[in-house]
This record gives C-alpha cells, sequence and structure tokens, in this order.
C-alpha cells in the first residue's frame, strides 16, 4: 500500500457506548484473580480494556481471529499484529455500572523497515468519558509485522524491584481474559495455529493483561497513590504457563517503573506518575 493510501486512515473514528455492567465486570476480576468493584465504585486500571467492545461477525474476522483489516483499522494482510505500548492519562475513574462511551480515533500510520521486514506502525487514540466528563485518555500503539520468528529472549537485566507480584499465566487464564475483553487473536488460546502458524514456543500471555496486572501491583504496594499516567511497552512475549514477576520502584517524586520480567531480564516496562 502507499503512503498516500495509509494516510487517508488518519483521522477515521469508531465510537462505544457501555453500561459497565457490573456482572461482566465480576467477570474480569475472575480472569485476573481480583475483586469487583460495586455498582458505583472506581474501575480498577486499566479495566476498561475488558469494556466498551464492538463485536463482528465470523464473516468479519481473520484467520488470525482479529477483525480483518481495512475498516476501521488500515489494510495490513499476511502480517502477525503485536501490542506495541501506549499512554494513558487518568483524568478520574470510570465508575461502575454506570454508562459511558468510548471515541477512537486514528491518529498516525506509518511504514517502516526493521530487522525483521517490513512494519505497520498505527497510533489510536481512545477517550472514555462518563456523565459528560473525560475520565481517561490513551493512545495505544499496535504493529503489524511481517512473518519471522519472534523474539523471545530478553536483554535488558531485571533492576532491584521494591515490590514484586508472582504470576502463573495458565492456559485457563489466558482463555479468561480473551473472553472477557472478547479478543479473537488465536495466539492467546490456539495451540496448534500460535506453535505452528506464528511460530512461538506456547500460548502467549496478552499484552493488557501483563500491563494490567503491572499496575496492580503498584496499586497493592500503594493503595493511597492517585496515578495519573502511565506510559509502558512490550518487549518480548510472555510464553504460558511459564511464571513471571510484575514489579517496580519509585525512583523519584511521584514517579514509578514498572516492569514484568521472567528469568532475571525484562519482557514489559512502564513508567507510572502519581499524585504526591
Amino acid at each position: 500500500m502507499t503512503t498516500q493510501g495509509l494516510d487517508d486512515w488518519i483521522g477515521r473514528k469508531e465510537s462505544c457506548d457501555d453500561n459497565l455492567d457490573i456482572g461482566h465486570i465480576q467477570k474480569i476480576a475472575l480472569s485476573l484473580g481480583a475483586s469487583a468493584p460495586k455498582e458505583g465504585e472506581p474501575l480498577p486500571l486499566l479495566w476498561q480494556w475488558g469494556l466498551f467492545i464492538g463485536g463482528l461477525p465470523y464473516s468479519e474476522l481473520g484467520t488470525d481471529g482479529h477483525p480483518k483489516r481495512g475498516g476501521f483499522l488500515p489494510p495490513a494482510d499476511n502480517r502477525n499484529r503485536m501490542w506495541a505500548g501506549g499512554r494513558v492519562n487518568f483524568l478520574q475513574s470510570l465508575r461502575a455500572g454506570h454508562k459511558a462511551h468510548k471515541e477512537s480515533t486514528i491518529l498516525a500510520v506509518k511504514e517502516k523497515v526493521g530487522s525483521t521486514g517490513k512494519l505497520l506502525f498505527v497510533t489510536v487514540q481512545h477517550d472514555y468519558s462518563q456523565d459528560g466528563s473525560l475520565c481517561i485518555s490513551e493512545e495505544q500503539d499496535i504493529v503489524y509485522r511481517e512473518p519471522s520468528p519472534p523474539k523471545l529472549q530478553g536483554s535488558i537485566p531485571t533492576p532491584a524491584a521494591q515490590w514484586s507480584d508472582t504470576i502463573e499465566p495458565s492456559s485457563i487464564m489466558l482463555f479468561r481474559y480473551s473472553a472477557v475483553t472478547f479478543n479473537g487473536h488465536r495466539i492467546h488460546y490456539d495451540y496448534p495455529y500460535t506453535t505452528e502458524t506464528e511460530g512461538y514456543p506456547g500460548l502467549v500471555v496478552h499484552g493488557p493483561m501483563i500491563a494490567t496486572l503491572m499496575c496492580r501491583a503498584f496499586t497493592r504496594a500503594h493503595p493511597d497513590k492517585a496515578v495519573i499516567s502511565l506510559s509502558y511497552r512490550g518487549l518480548r512475549p510472555l510464553i504460558s504457563p511459564t511464571p513471571f514477576n510484575a514489579q517496580g520502584m519509585l525512583t523519584e517524586a511521584g514517579v514509578a517503573q514498572l516492569w514484568a520480567e521472567q528469568d532475571g531480564t525484562l519482557a514489559h516496562q512502564a513508567e507510572l506518575r502519581f499524585k504526591v
């Protein structure tokens, strides 16, 4: 596709309303092994990713289980989709059981060439509002890469952690999180597809789930801190069922570094800011 063709997708929008149903929120909690908020209580950090989901019929899904490209997102046929990272601003909490609105806009579409071949980067902004007020504004970076062996080994040593949660990502946990986020991407539940088609050694742990668990580890260690923003990125995939650790440390006033580590190297990392 030409650069001009890619530019045609910039500015495209789609929207979704959600009642933040208590029953569904309870299922999100079960998928993460957490407690669910009651009606009117604030959603935990990043739980909006399990809500505001517009599904599609089977005929509109690609072979990887994701929606076919060329609708809201630009076409990237015969490429593997990865959750690269993003940035989130938390202005106020979404409240469970109350109707809310999500507006999505494509901000950028760029084609680059990396060591593994062509890469298509798509940045999407999501704004979440409730009762007429903007609550969360985020940018998500999605990358589509040409089929190539995935990077499985880490290179950044794990820092000394001030807090740590150990997660055992069983296939049941991955299935449940796929279900509550209505995520059809087959790398999270279809072992033959994951290993034979995309080249992973096992089921892949969801990037959004890893980010959510890193935030949960922070809030468990600092329950009194009001989080302002989060910037996160994936470095390499984590493969089920090998355990990993969600860890972090305070680096300066109002700033924490978060990461997910396995076997002594980083797999995901983030910077979180909070009110002092």
